[in-house]
């Protein structure tokens, strides 16, 4: 995969106990697969992404959301783009596969 077709994170809000970052991704591009200490929300704004958990695959267009469980296993790819909102609780701490 090409550099510019990298995921992107962007920090939008810092709060009290949440942080906001906007992610976006165009060509197809996946962020790898991990796993996070805390539950959290990604809402798509423009475009459509695939969250692919080990059990599922949700699609998820523009307005939709899916709430990522503590601990549970996914990776987010971009079908073919989007950019999204990513809310999630101060602390939170990522884990990646190999």
């Amino acid at each position: 995969m090409a550099a510019a077709n990298k995921p992107t994170t962007k920090l939008l809000e810092e709060g009290e106990l949440f942080d906001t970052k906007q992610m976006s991704a165009t060509g197809g591009a996946t962020m790898p697969r991990h796993k996070a200490s805390r539950e959290s929300a990604l809402i798509v704004t423009h475009g459509q992404c695939v969250v692919k958990f080990d059990e599922e695959n949700r699609v998820l267009e523009q307005g939709e959301s899916v709430i990522l469980p503590e601990d549970a296993w996914h990776a987010v790819q971009a079908d073919p783009e989007f950019t999204a909102v990513h809310i999630m609780p101060k602390g939170i701490r990522f884990t990646f596969s190999g």
